[in-house]
């Protein structure tokens, strides 16, 4: 590695300017006569998009592996296999010289209709910074950048570019930060793309609360944080917010920008400095690796047909998957023929293959007669004498399989869906096909939930096969035929209706501003609370075994909070073929100072088990996974008191309830102020400490103010209830009279003492 400070004192103003924004569509600004060499950069959630030509954004880009979107990942619930899938990533990347890629990206699934949630993870934080974690991992072990995206709060395409998401702190650290700060602290991404969203009124390119006091100050981010592309609105105003570099480029002006406003005193060159800095650290790891060579295309090829299969969801079976001695199999729908297979937008991948379908499951019928049908139009127009090819096909077949493919007309990035329906064809279609034919399977292509309740009663089966990868075709076939047991779980919740959702009252908002009154329910944490039926709970997907949750045990009933807790359980295969079953482990608080969700993941664990295997999975549960985010406090805090350890097969199927007592060791700084209610003054040890004695003579007084003339006791006997919550000053204000000194003054005391107090 170089001597960065050596090469910023020879660095001109200018050429700092310059470094700190690209020189084309993908890569960095060289300096030749100081050896710094540029930084090529490429998109790559989940594939590598290298476009040959780096002041084009739209060319077509060089073949490589497309693999499963992120919400088929997420429903592997495999830290391992993303590690490997990572790896993978950096193998291909390495070859296609390629130094940085664009993702993953980690924000949360806040409603089922935001156009990019297929590039997202899931509902759930702690599932998706653990997943985060693990790609990151994967593909930075093996010398290749990542970058964490888009942060922060980026969760809709409608206006997306300038939209202000309007989020409360303690939702915003709950729910839309903590799978970013996870990646941040596990993974150290080389870098963190920032959202072209604004967030609470700053734009996320120029928030210095989000840039330089959270992600680089409090979380200890070293890499450099780049804009999403065109997120930047005011070059110095980014600079000052904390963002390293800008990109595309080339921006004249945006340079020229920066070196006027250091010459004139408007930004300190500390501030350029430190942002050219983080760039050449960055800019020379990269070259520690050498780039070029060839990738193995059938080896990565075959891991993206695994990835695919294990992330696949059996939503019902009514017995007749997997299939087996049928002779006609009546295939039907246009997926089968052309596999929909990834999503639109920048993700978009040239793929080195992808595997048809309908011939996949030829290759495995055996001897079994497959005709097919195409069912559905590739627009949104409607043809019934499809659906009576379709029908005809199904009635004279011993079992019907559908691929219903979501066209990209209805999801893909810029822009949002307007429903979670299917076409209209193909709803019309599978309830036609379904009422000639009982034996009916439903395998669905899509990055989102989808509405099912007009037709799911009808079918036998339905997997869900997501935006599978180029070899997803391989995949599905194999889950039919039970080569592959399918051990995928939805990583989010899917609706009955969209009136069920959590933001349905505040999406997509308007006039340039987005509330997110739901707060921290999202998902399943919404569902919970309202006791909200759903169509398929989050954590959930069936399997073609059984398996059984035994001796959970807990490490002690009281712990510490710093120690932690360590949860086991063992988990047994009670059926007859080998399976993979993701273990959950949910924590609920029974009594919390503030409203907390019924319950919250956080740990999991997926076990591989043979028939009558039986594996122990222990899982350890740290400070945060009991800790809330206060407000008042600007910290995460415990509480002592008991808590229900949750082991569960989804949310929805508790296996077994532990009941633990956490001590808690935290000393919390006394917030108290002139507004404090005496409800926060009794809250607080120091405060009710001091207050304690003063509260009985305001009760007395209280009691002789509102007493009935009667002697009875009347209202004062509850009048302290109603002050509870009205600030002490103003209680004593109304006692005014009584007192022996002003009311303001005699709060200033009392918070001098709690303050002052250990």
């Amino acid at each position: 590695m170089k001597n960065i400070q050596s090469l910023i004192e020879q660095m001109s103003l200018e050429e700092k300017a310059a470094l700190c924004t690209g020189a084309s569509f993908w890569t960095t600004t060289p300096v030749e006569r100081l050896g710094i060499p540029e930084m090529l950069v490429s998109d790559g959630p989940h594939g590598v998009r290298r476009v040959p030509d780096v002041h084009s954004i739209g060319a077509k880009s060089l073949p490589a592996t497309c693999f499963p979107t992120a919400s088929s990942l997420a429903s592997t619930w495999d830290v391992d296999l993303l590690h490997k899938m990572g790896e993978a990533l950096a193998e291909e990347a390495i070859a296609l010289n390629v130094d940085v890629l664009l993702g993953p990206g980690n924000n949360m699934k806040r409603s089922p209709l935001g156009g990019r949630n297929f590039e997202y993870f899931s509902e759930d934080p702690y599932l998706a910074g653990e997943l985060a974690v693990s790609l990151i991992n994967g593909i930075q072990g093996r010398g290749v950048g990542t970058s964490l995206k888009h942060f922060a709060a980026n969760n809709q395409e409608f206006q997306r570019f300038t939209i202000n998401a309007q989020v409360d702190e303690r939702t915003l650290r709950e729910i839309y930060l903590p799978a970013f700060e996870k990646a941040v602290k596990q993974a150290k991404p080389w870098t963190v793309m920032c959202a072209y969203n604004k967030l609470n009124g700053s734009y996320g390119s120029e928030s210095h609360a989000l840039l330089t006091d959270i992600l680089k100050n409090e979380w200890g981010f070293d890499g450099l944080i780049v804009s999403d592309w065109g997120a930047v609105h005011d070059r110095v105003a980014s600079l000052k917010g904390g963002l390293d570099l800008e990109m595309p480029g080339p921006q004249e002006k945006r340079v020229k920008a920066v070196v006027d406003a250091v010459l004139s005193g408007e930004l300190e060159e500390a501030i350029l400095n430190e942002s050219v800095r983080r760039i050449l650290n960055i800019v020379f790891k990269a070259q520690e690796t050498p780039k070029g060579g060839e990738f193995d295309v059938d080896a990565h090829h075959k891991l993206a047909q695994k990835v695919a299969a294990e992330g696949m969801v059996l939503l019902k079976n009514d017995g007749i998957l997997p299939l087996k001695g049928q002779q006609h199999i009546a295939v039907i729908g246009r997926a089968a023929e052309n596999a929909h297979f990834q999503g639109g937008g920048s993700s978009h991948i040239n793929a080195t293959r992808v595997a048809v379908p309908f011939k996949e499951l030829q290759s495995r019928a055996e001897n079994a007669e497959l005709t097919y049908a195409e069912g559905y139009p590739a627009d949104d127009s409607f043809h019934q004498e499809m659906i009576d090819q379709a029908v005809g096909l199904a009635r004279s077949a011993d079992v019907a399989v559908l691929y219903i493919a979501l066209p990209s007309y209805k999801e893909s990035e810029g822009y949002d869906r307007a429903d979670l329906d299917l076409t209209v064809q193909q709803v019309a279609l599978i309830k036609a096909v379904a009422k000639v034919q009982p034996k009916t399977v439903v395998v669905l292509n899509n990055g989102a939930p989808v509405a099912m309740s007009a037709w799911i009663d009808g079918v036998a089966a339905v997997l869900e096969a997501w935006m599978m990868g180029q070899a997803g075709g391989a995949a599905i076939a194999d889950v039919l035929f039970g080569k592959v047991n399918p051990s995928g779980k939805l990583a989010e919740t899917y609706p009955l209706k969209l009136g069920d959702t959590p933001a349905y009252l505040n999406w997509p908002g308007g006039a340039g501003e987005v509330r997110y009154g739901e707060g921290l329910f999202i998902g399943y944490r919404y569902y919970d609370a309202r006791q909200v039926p759903v169509l398929f709970p989050f954590g959930y997907g069936l399997s073609y075994t059984t398996f059984a949750y035994s001796n959970p045990t807990v490490s002690g009933s009281t712990f510490k909070d710093a120690d932690g807790l360590t949860v086991t359980v063992d988990i047994t295969n009670t059926g007859k073929v080998a399976g993979m079953e993701a273990v959950q482990f949910y924590v609920h608080d029974q009594k919390s100072g503030l409203v907390r969700p019924e319950k919250e993941l956080k740990g999991f664990a997926k076990v591989e088990l043979q028939p009558g295997e039986t594996k122990t999975v222990s899982i350890q549960l740290d400070f945060r996974a009991f800790a809330f985010y206060h407000p008042k406090y600007r910290m995460w805090i415990t509480e002592s008191g008991d808590f229900d350890i949750l082991v569960a097969a989804s949310a929805a199927d508790i296996r077994h309830t532990l009941t633990v007592t956490l001590e808690s060791s935290l000393s919390l700084p006394c917030v108290l102020d002139k507004e404090s209610t005496i409800r926060e003054w009794l809250e607080d040890p120091r405060g009710q400490a001091v207050i304690g004695p003063l509260l009985q003579q305001m009760t007395a007084m209280s009691q002789q103010a509102f007493g009935d003339d009667d002697g009875s006791e009347g209202i004062g006997m509850n009048v302290m209830d109603m002050f509870m919550d009205m600030p002490l000053l103003s209680v004593l204000l109304f006692q005014q009279g009584a007192l022996t000194m002003p009311a303001e003054e005699m709060v200033d005391g009392l918070l001098m003492q709690a303050h002052n107090m250990k």
